[in-house]
């Protein structure tokens, strides 16, 4: 299968939402990822239910959802109506993450695990079964425009033997600090999801950045 590029929005020109979309939309983009952070799980507060399901009907192609929160099993449902296609939780934010991926399956979503950057992976060894998508955060959570942990090979390495060794389809996600300078090597690795956030709309051109990084 071929890598998919997912351009965060969180990285969007918050006052012309609707450009940036029409932009994700014309793009070779796969899918929207969107972060939503509560300013106590991460030191950052970035918007909820209210804008994704603002921009739904704008766009064109899966709404990749990440929550960085505390408690996410309280709002699965709520996600789920404002537009969520993929759920991600944060497996330090769940007592009970067979529980909360049955929750987000029964909901009707894709179900995902984000891990940080000292979690390790074999701890998803008993729920990987469970997992549509594990997202390795490549840097802490919480803001853009942060510097790629190399230590992140490693671990796609890591965790596609499992994913290998336990013949799922399970797809891993890196999000943070993903550039022409480390893409390549990450998909050489096993990422099947590349998250880009700074790098695509910080850039002159970012329909074109979103294709090179499609186009590896």
């Amino acid at each position: 299968m071929a890598h998919l590029v997912a351009p965060s929005i969180l990285s969007a020109d918050f006052s012309n939402l609707q450009a940036d979309c029409a932009l994700i939309n014309n793009s070779d983009a796969d899918w929207y990822h969107i972060d939503v952070m509560d300013g106590v799980y991460v030191p950052n507060i970035s918007f909820g239910m209210p804008i994704i399901k603002a921009i739904k009907p704008l766009s064109t192609k899966p709404f990749d959802v990440h929550l960085m929160i505390v408690e996410p099993d309280r709002y699965i449902e709520d996600f789920k109506k404002a537009g969520a296609d993929h759920l991600t939780v944060h497996y330090e934010a769940c007592t009970h993450l067979h529980r909360t991926l049955q929750a987000i399956k029964e909901a009707g979503m894709k179900t995902g695990v984000a891990l940080n950057p000292h979690t390790p992976v074999h701890l998803l060894k008993d729920t990987l079964s469970e997992i549509d998508i594990v997202c390795l955060m490549s840097v802490n959570p919480g803001f853009g425009g942060q510097s790629f942990i190399e230590n992140t090979y490693r671990k796609v390495s890591e965790l596609k033997e499992m994913i290998i060794s336990q013949n799922t389809n399970t797809l891993i996600e890196i999000d943070g600090g993903v550039s022409d300078k480390n893409a390549a090597k990450l998909v050489e690795h096993g990422a099947d999801v590349l998250v880009a956030g700074s790098f695509v709309f910080g850039s002159e051109n970012p329909a074109q950045t979103i294709s090179r990084l499609k186009n590896l």
